[in-house]
């Protein structure tokens, strides 16, 4: 998607919209397909672990357009952890950052005391941020233990009619679901 044409922006402002109004949106991401929320709505959220058959206490990633999006997550790292997180970023890698004030919702956190965030280079992830006018959630838009969706197709199969908006676009161009990496030990979390 390259967002020039007016039907692209018309498409990002209802996925948009649904999420402002409670509601859970599919959309292509680096290499999956994925689910999203206004992480604040704890109904939001909620929905969206009821259809993934996810439970709450293992936790959803957060996914930013920019920096300047997430950038509270980053006040409180050394100089050399801040270095190393935001070299990686805009791009496909998620860390697990200490929540220290507590800021993020323990239905996002689940059982622990930190959080997964990524900033995005995708294009239309980047726009839907922007036009949500904040970070996300994405988790991959599959049910638990069924293989993540590459395809609408996939993605309608899966869901059906319990999603708000399908955001159309392309996926990018990796082959697998992102990196995750622990940034307190520098576990690899997910390869």
């Amino acid at each position: 998607m390259n967002c020039n044409r007016k039907s692209d922006w018309w498409h990002v402002r209802q996925s948009s919209e649904a999420m402002h109004h409670g509601g859970v949106i599919a959309y292509p991401t680096e290499a999956v397909w994925g689910l999203g929320c206004d992480p604040f709505n704890l109904e939001a959220v909620s929905h969206l672990l009821k259809i993934k058959r996810r439970p709450m206490h293992k936790g959803l990633v957060l996914i930013a357009g920019e920096i300047s999006q997430i950038d509270f997550l980053l006040d409180d790292l050394c100089p050399e952890d801040y270095a190393k997180v935001t070299a990686s970023w805009p791009g496909p890698f998620t860390w697990v950052l200490p929540d220290k004030k507590d800021q993020i919702p323990k239905w996002i956190k689940g059982k622990h005391s930190s959080v997964a965030v990524r900033v995005s280079d995708h294009l239309l992830v980047k726009e839907l941020t922007k036009s949500f006018g904040s970070f996300i959630v994405s988790t991959s838009a599959n049910p638990s233990t069924y293989h993540p969706a590459r395809d609408i197709l996939k993605v309608k199969t899966y869901f059906g009619n319990n999603l708000s908006y399908v955001l159309p676009g392309e996926l990018g161009g990796l082959s697998q679901p992102t990196q995750i990496r622990d940034l307190k030990s520098d576990r690899l979390v997910r390869a």
